[in-house]
């Protein structure tokens, strides 16, 4: 084990109350033993900063679509530094900038298994969390605290999902559509605000001449993945990385008419979260 500094000994983390009683605490505080020597393979971080997605809500409310551990540790995206390793590591030392895949058995995309943070297995939001080097990668070091905490889930969808596709925008915040306008003008940025147009698949297909788009990253769920599927053009692709509107449910006519190609991404995968990372470091 690092032998700069003491390891602690016990952590604070937030777990999961369980009670899904509306008004009632959803969260508790807790303080808990830290294991004791490390396992051979195992990495100490200490959080720095964990980031907050739309699942971790869902998993608190009760409102996720997957079976979730008991009183399970919160939130999937952290980042932190290492501050001890167990007597077999070899990829990290003392000091260094890192974070888990939120996946810890999806290490190439491959694996039969799964095990996701906050739900498979307790989540993130703790001072101190205890991980096996081979799910923890290193963060880029241009990026602070907060961004880099960004990355597990949310920047590698994002990233794994789109890669270079940078064409519509649809939201429903007219001066986030603006800013986003703003930001990338080449090539130019068409918007589309679909809180001010509920048929905002057809103002979609106007802007392709009725042709519909190549790649959608569909994160609303049950009130959007129908009109998604309606402005994507045949052989298009749909990436389905998210649900706020609720899980969508089954039409497959308006799937097999669309002739598109939906996608779920596989957010956790260890090697594409590095290749992420990779990438930020390198702009």
């Amino acid at each position: 084990m690092d032998s700069h500094r003491s390891p602690p000994t016990t952590r604070k983390a937030f777990r999961r109350t369980d009670d899904y009683t509306p008004g009632t605490s959803k969260v508790q505080l807790v303080t808990e033993d830290l294991p004791s020597p490390l396992a051979p393979n195992a990495v100490l971080i200490k959080v720095h900063a964990v980031s907050l997605n739309y699942r971790d809500a869902k998993i608190a409310n009760g409102g996720n679509p997957w079976p979730v551990i008991p009183y399970g540790i919160l939130c999937n995206d952290a980042a932190g530094e290492v501050v001890a390793v167990g007597q077999r590591v070899t990829k990290f030392q003392f000091g260094d900038r890192v974070a888990p895949i939120i996946d810890t058995k999806n290490l190439t995309g491959r694996e039969a298994g799964r095990s996701w943070l906050a739900a498979d297995e307790d989540g993130v939001l703790a001072d101190f969390i205890v991980f096996d080097e081979e799910v923890v990668v290193r963060l880029p070091e241009c990026l602070d605290w907060i961004e880099a905490s960004i990355i597990p889930c949310a920047g590698t969808t994002a990233w794994a999902a789109a890669f270079y596709s940078k064409e519509l925008e649809v939201s429903a915040c007219d001066e986030k559509l603006k800013t986003i306008a703003e930001r990338y003008k080449e090539p130019e940025l068409m918007t589309v605000n679909y809180r001010n147009n509920k048929n905002w698949h057809e103002e979609v297909l106007q802007f392709t001449d009725g042709i519909g788009v190549d790649l959608v990253i569909e994160i609303g769920g049950a009130t959007s993945i129908v009109p998604s599927l309606e402005c994507t053009r045949r052989g298009g692709t749909i990436s389905s990385v998210g649900y706020l509107s609720g899980y969508p449910e089954r039409d497959t006519v308006v799937a097999y008419r669309s002739k598109s190609k939906p996608k779920g991404y596989q957010c956790g995968i260890s090697d594409r979260y590095g290749r992420a990372c990779c990438r930020v470091g390198s702009d």
